[in-house]
């Protein structure tokens, strides 16, 4: 039942590391080539990555992700603004770049992702928009085993081209209020007109068909590698995304409902969690 399937959900959170408590069980302390100890699999802070193309709606499945699963969303964009809003170091580094247009350099973005995943709060963070590259995607590997967290799962959003092209030509938007619209999934009651004051829409330019392809095709240039990267390690879980929002949604719980399930099934089969049943009996 769905219920049942919570209490499972609760249970991993609380015992595998997912959220930010005390763990009261876990699989046994590993110890590396220098000495040091490790946590085994089991203390790991479980991490997913979302990736989707531009109007794939992945900003709306990550909301729902959010308030769902409890990840903390870490969206490397929002990070961005937030450090230059803040005028902080890595801020003032990151404008000399955003500002041009160029993209911001690896150590400049590893800087922020590594001061956020410092927080408390985000011991385990879905990512969105990072990692850009294959070799961002292995220095994230490296960085979250640093953290001792680790990335289980990667949701892509798959949506054709042809629809993504639709959804994105079809924004209209009331450029003095920012009121937007969509003329197939939700059109104004006149065409082309605001509700409101009966203004004139307009069609920004990032929402013409030329711009869309342009940004779809970097999209598939950049993460095709990524993919393939998630893929040898047998975490990517394509999703349909050509459905309404609701049916995605349904999709992307039904992963990681199950997840969360596998992860307390690996949980409870550990040798000291085995010992502990033997004992209470």
């Amino acid at each position: 039942s769905t219920q049942s399937t919570w209490d499972l959900i609760f249970i991993s959170q609380r015992y595998m590391g997912c959220g930010a408590g005390k763990r009261t069980a876990t699989e046994p302390t590993k110890t590396d080539e220098k000495g040091q100890k490790t946590p085994g699999a089991a203390e790991e802070n479980k991490c997913i990555l979302i990736i989707g193309a531009p109007a794939s709606g992945k900003g709306t499945q990550a909301e729902r992700i959010k308030a769902n699963f409890g990840f903390f969303h870490l969206s490397s964009g929002d990070l961005l603004r937030e450090e230059i809003k803040n005028k902080t170091e890595i801020g003032l580094q990151a404008e000399k770049f955003t500002t041009s247009g160029a993209l911001v350099p690896n150590e400049i973005m590893f800087g922020v992702i590594g001061k956020t995943l410092a927080k408390p709060e985000c011991k385990r963070v879905m990512f969105d928009g990072f990692p850009r590259s294959h070799e961002q995607a292995t220095k994230l590997d490296e960085l979250l085993k640093e953290k001792h967290q680790k990335l289980v799962a990667v949701i892509y959003l798959d949506v054709a081209d042809e629809e993504l092209v639709g959804r994105g030509t079809g924004r209209r938007v009331h450029q003095a209020s920012g009121r937007s619209y969509h003329v197939k999934f939700r059109p104004p009651k006149v065409p082309e007109k605001d509700d409101i004051t009966g203004e004139p829409l307009m069609q920004r330019d990032d929402d013409k068909e030329e711009t869309i392809k342009k940004r779809l095709a970097t999209f598939h240039t950049n993460n095709g590698p990524i993919v393939k990267h998630y893929e040898e390690a047998k975490i990517v879980h394509k999703i349909n995304g050509n459905g309404s929002i609701d049916s995605v949604w349904k999709d992307v719980e039904a992963v990681l409902k199950k997840i969360m399930q596998d992860q307390l099934k690996h949980f409870l089969q550990q040798p000291n969690i085995e010992k502990k049943k033997k004992k209470k009996k």
